[in-house]
């Protein structure tokens, strides 16, 4: 299955099927779980970075434990829409994920979304920068799956 347009997602899962959100880091993997309905994301768990086919396992676990069928990827777009290297790297891992096992994914602009949530962690959160460091990436793993989520929800009204 090729990686889909975020709008073909919904009709590639079965009935109330959870999806999940990744955000994919330097050093970590945040992940997030949307709810049977596909209209709230909850940050999940964060997995550190060491060989793919680990992450891979990891992320193949979870999928079970919560039901999910599919995947969205976060995908860094520079400001100006221009793909850059860490773009290329996420369509990477989401071709290798489709390698291991046949499932949609998709992904969605993830631009500001680290930036939105640390700005959350430190004024509403009041939270320490060690303390963010460790909620961050899961954080925006969920700030990512909500906004696919609600773009998704907006285009079936």
């Amino acid at each position: 299955m090729p990686v889909l347009d975020l709008m073909d997602l919904p009709a590639a899962l079965p009935p109330r099927t959870p999806v999940l959100g990744l955000d994919l880091g330097e050093k970590t993997i945040g992940v997030a779980v949307s709810d049977l309905s596909m209209t709230i994301a909850s940050p999940l768990v964060l997995i550190h970075k060491r060989k793919f086919s680990l992450e891979a396992a990891d992320i193949f676990a979870i999928m079970a434990e919560r039901g999910a069928g599919g995947v969205v990827i976060g995908l860094p777009v520079n400001m100006d829409g221009t793909e850059g290297v860490r773009c290329q790297s996420n369509r990477a891992f989401a071709r290798n994920l489709i390698r291991l096992r046949d499932m949609p994914i998709a992904f969605w602009d993830e631009r500001w979304s680290t930036q939105a949530v640390e700005r959350v962690l430190i004024g509403e959160a009041d939270m320490t920068r060690a303390k963010r460091a460790q909620v961050v990436d899961r954080a925006a793993a969920g700030y990512i799956l909500q906004g696919a989520l609600d773009r998704l929800k907006d285009a079936a009204r």
